[in-house]
């Protein structure tokens, strides 16, 4: 909305202008997310869930009783602030509403009483995830200068076609196992949301300087994205309120995200990677998300669909594996795991841009 003013007020006051730079909306987004949501938070804690204590985790008797579900707040907040800031396209306002509508099912879980089945939370990520592939695939497709959909990849020059069946495929399952080893990695106070705010600000600042660049992009050798600075906007707006929030989730924390938070960071993170084309991004940007949660989630669905036992000594997610055998603190988890996740990023952003 701003930028659309700002090209009606530039004729008649200069300073108008700036609301078309892409600076200067990433800068508004950023703050403006921030400040909102580090107010207003709190003022919404009477009107939250109490956490029920998530079963199996070391954290639950700690977390019981603190408001939660805090999502249905900064992600509502995000969603109004990409609304004044981004220049939407249709395919970004699908994705502020199936991220809003993930956030929502979260939340009604978190609300809940008994809380959701595994089988009904796991068929509506489904459900929302396959609604995001096909939206994907029919604007890529309809922006692709071939008409087609393909891949990039490191070590090969040119992109890879993909069949439209099988890119749907591919994106649905990125989707479903990014929301949910987001979910699973949310239990240790600000880790969750500081590994998925290092994702964010990495891909706004790809989205911004990479992709959005036809010079730079053309360099690289990957594919040009027109609204790459959109989507740079948008990413930190997300980044900016996921700030304000951590700034109460800090440890010891005084609210928590729910799954209302956790499903829709996840799945934001997993449209984000989509649209760089790679889905192998995933690594350079969550590896430590992917290892934390998605081992538990292997290690669970092989023992309970085939008997097949794996990581036996291993506890799941891992960073309770960490707090309960080797006595880490929470600030040593989320430290520890940070440094790391940094240090992935580096080197597979080198390899994924410059080997090909």
């Amino acid at each position: 909305m701003f930028y659309y003013l700002g090209g009606l007020l530039k004729n008649c006051w200069g300073p108008g202008r700036l609301l078309q730079s892409y600076t200067v909306l990433i800068v508004l987004a950023l703050y403006t997310g921030f400040f909102l949501t580090r107010t207003l938070l709190p003022k919404c804690y009477a009107l939250l869930p109490s956490d029920r204590g998530r079963e199996f985790s070391l954290t639950k008797e700690a977390a019981k009783g603190k408001p939660t579900g805090a999502g249905v707040v900064f992600i509502t907040i995000f969603t109004l602030l990409s609304i004044l800031f981004v220049p939407l396209d249709l395919l970004q306002v699908g994705t502020i509403v199936l991220t809003w509508a993930m956030m929502l099912t979260g939340f009604l879980d978190d609300r809940s009483v008994s809380g959701w089945g595994e089988y009904r939370k796991g068929l509506l990520d489904l459900i929302i995830s396959l609604a995001m592939a096909l939206l994907l695939a029919d604007r890529l497709r309809l922006d692709s200068p071939d008409g087609k959909l393909s891949f990039w990849f490191p070590f090969i020059t040119h992109s890879v076609n993909v069949p439209v069946w099988l890119y749907i495929i591919i994106t649905t399952i990125m989707l479903w196992m990014s929301v949910n080893t987001t979910n699973c990695t949310d239990g240790v106070d600000g880790l969750s949301a500081s590994l998925v705010l290092l994702a964010l600000i990495t891909m706004a600042i790809i989205f911004y300087i990479i992709f959005g660049h036809v010079d730079i992009s053309n360099y690289l050798l990957v594919p040009h994205l027109q609204g790459g600075a959109s989507w740079a906007v948008m990413t930190f707006c997300l980044a900016g309120v996921l700030m304000g929030y951590l700034w109460h989730n800090a440890y010891p924390s005084s609210v928590l995200m729910g799954d209302a938070g956790s499903r829709a960071l996840g799945f934001y993170t997993g449209v984000c990677v989509m649209m760089t084309g790679n889905p192998f991004m995933f690594l350079a940007t969550s590896s430590i998300v992917f290892v934390n949660g998605g081992m538990g989630l292997l290690k669970v669905a092989l023992k309970r669909f085939f008997h097949i036992t794996i990581f036996g000594s291993i506890r799941f997610p891992l960073h309770d594996h960490f707090r309960k055998n080797h006595g880490w603190s929470p600030t040593q988890v989320l430290v520890k795991f940070m440094i790391i996740q940094i240090l992935i990023t580096v080197v597979l952003l080198g390899i994924f841009f410059k080997i090909r």
